[in-house]
């Protein structure tokens, strides 16, 4: 049994990145340009902001943080997005969420507004489309981040049965999108799905993305399997475990990420993959 450790695939896919925000200074004098607009006082997107912020320097890439207050109206806020979209030197942007209560329901709408070519966690609608339809744009971090991984493994998914087990658009959807892409017959389970033991027990790659400590058990697995831990779920105050219990599962699977440790170190990876992305395809387009 293998452990895939997110933080030597994280350390292959930034150097890599690093490589490229070189090649794109002494080519084109261009320093690729993250924008992260934050709203609100926040303590947990705070952190992940500073992680970016650390990543984006040590990578070559300028971060830009966009701090508005909780008082923001939806007008200021988009504003902010079309000022970032009109600026050359921001070629990635992403907001922050959650939004503070009293903007809760234009979500959608501030995705929609962020230019597409610099959509950098992959969310846009004309993203989502190009994923679908197997054409090349941007494709949300964390699915991204697994198959990356799934690739330095060694681990193909052509011709194995996948079972992705969550249906959200941030993971479960473009994770389907990408093994099918890759040529993996995959089914996708929900709170919905009836027997869902029987359909997990039949998987070669398992994806488990619900939300839900320990959800996933030994008897769900099939022995051999990979199996591949997106849950983040604190169920004490210094203890996170991922949807799958590790513990129990790992006896039993071939390869398996541990949370914390596995994918979550991937995500902000990505990210810098798809701003390192953003900026080559300005530059190429021009």
């Amino acid at each position: 049994m293998k452990i895939l450790y997110g933080k030597e695939f994280a350390a292959k896919i930034k150097a890599n990145a690093k490589k490229r925000a070189g090649i794109l200074k002494d080519k084109y004098n261009v320093t690729p340009g993250l924008a992260v607009v934050i709203v609100g006082n926040d303590p947990a997107s705070e952190v992940y902001v500073r992680n970016k912020h650390r990543a984006c320097a040590e990578l070559g890439i300028n971060s830009i943080a966009v701090e508005l207050p909780e008082t923001t109206t939806r007008e200021e806020l988009l504003a902010k997005i079309d000022a970032l979209n009109d600026n050359p030197d921001v070629h990635g942007i992403l907001v922050q969420l959650p939004l503070p209560n009293k903007l809760k329901g234009i979500e959608a709408e501030v995705t929609e507004r962020i230019d597409p070519k610099k959509d950098v966690d992959g969310f846009h609608p004309i993203n989502t489309g190009r994923l679908v339809n197997g054409e090349d744009g941007m494709v949300p971090c964390t699915p991204l981040g697994c198959m990356k991984m799934l690739e330095m493994a060694g681990i193909d998914p052509d011709g194995k049965r996948a079972v992705v087990i969550g249906r959200s658009n941030i993971v479960g959807k473009p994770m389907a999108s990408l093994l099918m892409r890759h040529n993996a017959t995959v089914t996708v389970c929900h709170s919905h799905t009836k027997n869902i033991s029987e359909i997990t027990k039949e998987a070669d790659i398992l994806v488990a993305a619900i939300g839900k400590p320990k959800a996933i058990t030994a008897d769900m697995v099939k022995p051999g399997a990979v199996v591949i831990d997106v849950g983040i779920n604190r169920i004490a105050p210094k203890k996170l475990v991922g949807d799958v219990d590790f513990e129990e599962v790992s006896k039993i699977a071939s390869a398996i990420t541990p949370v914390p440790g596995g994918v979550g170190l991937l995500t902000i990876a990505t990210l810098m993959h798809n701003t390192i992305k953003a900026a080559e395809l300005a530059c190429t387009s021009k």
